[in-house]
């Protein structure tokens, strides 16, 4: 084995240009998982005018939290099955979930088949993220997991602002339904690419005892070739494992801070997705200006992930999700008040750089408490917990609008804000903390700790 391991091609250099396939099939997958949680809250108000379909503003929260519930489920299978079954069959079949909610949706005579076919879909969306998170932080160059963290997010934003263009034109044309077949789009488009030219993870293939396969696939891409303390464990037992190593002890204080910052952050990214359109149209502004907003704000979120990339690179991804946790507190408060219609487009732009790579930042946050045979199982449960925010955030502003009372929204996102950049900040102390509680001579985990 030592022989053919060391007789291997000229490896090619760890660059962008080398990993630019595995980033670009996954942009392009989190591209439309972005547009399929942003269509729901696009349409909302065309929605909630539809006398047919029977939706009030509480059922309309309670399908947003039965979306995002799905989530939770898809993203903590998601999470722990992947090194198992291995990650480009667990993207595909997410893909093709999230493709069925939407196709559920578009035909659904009434809000309960509507409902479910939401929770389809949430269970492909949540189980997208996290693999597309953990394909590129292991792909990515060395010391620029935060900055390609934040190039693959920026589709998630682009797919928000093709959701919202498609409520602007294609609903009042056509009609809702025919945005959600638009959803359709992923199954035909993405999965067939995702077959022809993903490679599998290199320490997903080690761990399933392709050592050959493994090493052609790290040398094809300028990876370090991967090694059995790095691979994840196969099989139900290495699942397990990997879920206790979340909590030894360099992590285990680390681990829930990370879930509460994770919980905050996707409270503030699905509450807002689902019914800042709706809120700001309570507040005194025009339909299609209240769905412009959406856009507006997925359009901040680009610029948002491409500052804050680089600079958690040089400042480190705990540091910026703090402060972009609490300007993005500010922001909400801000747009508790009545502003004139420029100045509110402006606050909410500033308010979407700062909101959604607050969370993407928690994301990268991960890469320095997790060893690389962790990293999956690590990503899968802070976005897996984090999706119980989720869960709240759509349900919570929808009881809210439902007593009328939708300008606490923005209360309740600004103290979700301060939340999550207390547990972010704390995450380096806790991790001083874990290593003074860990037993002498860890050799074999200095051994692994930084490789990205």
């Amino acid at each position: 084995m030592n022989s053919s391991h060391s007789s291997a091609a000229p490896r090619s250099p760890h660059t962008f240009r080398t990993v630019f396939p595995v980033l670009a099939l996954c942009w392009l997958a989190v591209f439309f998982d972005g547009m399929d949680v942003n269509i729901y809250g696009a349409v909302m108000p065309h929605m909630l005018d539809d006398s047919g379909l029977g939706l009030t503003p509480a059922t309309a929260g309670t399908i947003g939290s039965w979306t995002t519930f799905g989530m939770l489920i898809g993203a903590l299978t998601a999470g722990n099955l992947t090194d198992w079954l291995g990650r480009r069959l667990m993207l595909v079949t997410s893909v093709t979930l999230f493709s069925l909610g939407s196709a559920i949706c578009a035909v659904a005579p009434g809000v309960g088949l509507f409902g479910a076919g939401r929770f389809v879909a949430g269970l492909g969306l949540g189980g997208l993220m996290p693999l597309c998170l953990a394909m590129v932080m292991e792909f990515a160059p060395p010391r620029r997991a935060a900055l390609t963290t934040g190039l693959l997010m920026t589709s998630y934003h682009f797919g928000g602002m093709a959701a919202t263009g498609l409520g602007l034109t294609l609903a009042p044309a056509a009609g809702w339904r025919w945005v959600f077949w638009a959803g359709v789009l992923p199954a035909l488009v993405a999965v067939p690419l995702l077959l022809k030219l993903l490679p599998e993870s290199p320490g997903v293939l080690l761990a399933h005892g392709e050592r050959a396969k493994a090493d052609a696939v790290a040398d094809r891409y300028g990876l370090p070739r991967p090694t059995e303390v790095a691979a994840p464990a196969a099989g139900a037992a290495g699942r397990l494992a990997a879920i206790r190593a979340l909590f030894r002890p360099e992590s285990r204080w680390a681990t829930p801070l990370l879930w509460l910052a994770s919980f905050s952050g996707l409270l503030l990214v699905y509450g807002v997705s689902t019914w800042l359109p709706q809120m700001m149209r309570a507040s005194g502004y025009g339909l299609n200006s209240s769905i412009s907003f959406l856009m507006v704000i997925n359009a901040g979120g680009i610029v948002g992930l491409l500052i804050a990339g680089r600079a958690a690179d040089r400042f480190g991804a705990v540091r910026v999700s703090a402060i972009w946790f609490v300007l993005t507190a500010a922001g909400a408060l801000l747009l508790k008040s009545q502003l004139p219609l420029g100045v509110t487009y402006a606050v909410v732009a500033v308010t979407g750089v700062f909101l959604f790579s607050a969370q993407v930042m928690v994301y990268a946050a991960t890469n320095t408490v997790y060893r690389d045979s962790e990293r999956a199982a690590g990503l899968g449960w802070v976005t897996g917990i984090g999706r119980t925010g989720a869960v709240v955030g759509p349900w919570l502003i929808g009881v809210l609008a439902t007593n009328g009372n939708q300008s606490w929204g923005f209360i309740t996102f600004a103290l979700a804000g301060l939340v999550g950049a207390v547990a972010i900040a704390l995450v380096p102390l806790a991790r001083r903390i874990g290593r003074s509680d860990a037993p002498a001579a860890p050799a074999p985990v200095a051994a692994t700790v930084g490789l990205s």
